[in-house]
């Protein structure tokens, strides 16, 4: 009789051996389900945390693209612009008018100065600014104060009263040109050319800046 036999048994009741069979539980079948739905759960999230990162990295969140889409107006004409209506046509006459009145070189009165070394200057950007049908009037140095002081390509002097574009339209001429104003009351500009004046913008060039002075490109509509 083994030691594990209770006393007064034996038989088919009697252990035999040095061990004894071990009872397993029976798994909880609720477990096993709550487990796997846990695990769908955490590959889910994780699934969306990736996502969202690579989201991060492309730039493709709400805000860019709604950012994105706000660029692209809507072309809806507006009321009253169908089938050459009178909004369409004020519209369009609004576009065709420049936005700056620009006086033409024949009323644009320059003296040119010399306010450089070089000799003969002067003369030569007065002869070709005639051609170009700007109007010269005094011809010759710059006065003391600007003689050999003007680092720069030029500077335009005029009246304060004098019309800006009028300066715009001499500044088409040449680069880099800087406007400063005395106390002169006629409507003549100054050009005085500096150290850095190499030569007049080339006639090509000046006329397209001319050109988008008349007809500024128009800029972007806000929707």
């Amino acid at each position: 009789m083994s030691m594990l036999t209770p006393p007064g048994m034996g038989g088919k009741y009697r252990v035999t051996g040095a061990a004894y069979p071990r009872m397993s539980r029976k798994r909880s079948r609720p477990r096993i389900v709550l487990a796997i739905l846990g695990s769908v759960l955490a590959l889910a999230l994780v699934g969306y945390g990736a996502m969202q990162l690579i989201d991060v990295f492309r730039g493709d969140s709400p805000k860019r693209n709604s950012a994105a889409g706000a660029k692209d107006c809507p072309t809806t004409p507006p009321k009253g612009a169908a089938k050459g209506g009178p909004a369409a046509a004020s519209t369009a006459s609004a576009a065709a008018k420049p936005a700056v009145v620009l006086p033409p070189p024949g009323e644009i009165t320059v003296n040119v100065y010399n306010a450089t070394p070089r000799a003969g200057l002067a003369k030569a950007v007065g002869d070709e600014l005639a051609k170009r049908g700007f109007v010269i009037g005094h011809v010759g140095n710059a006065p003391a104060d600007f003689d050999k002081k003007v680092p720069g390509t030029g500077i335009l002097l005029g009246s304060p009263t004098t019309d800006k574009a009028a300066f715009s339209v001499l500044g088409t001429q040449l680069a880099g040109t800087t406007q400063q104003t005395d106390t002169r009351e006629s409507a003549d500009i100054d050009l005085i050319l500096g150290d850095a004046f190499k030569e007049l913008s080339t006639k090509e060039d000046a006329d397209k800046a001319l050109a988008v002075l008349a007809n500024p490109v128009p800029a972007p509509a806000k929707c």
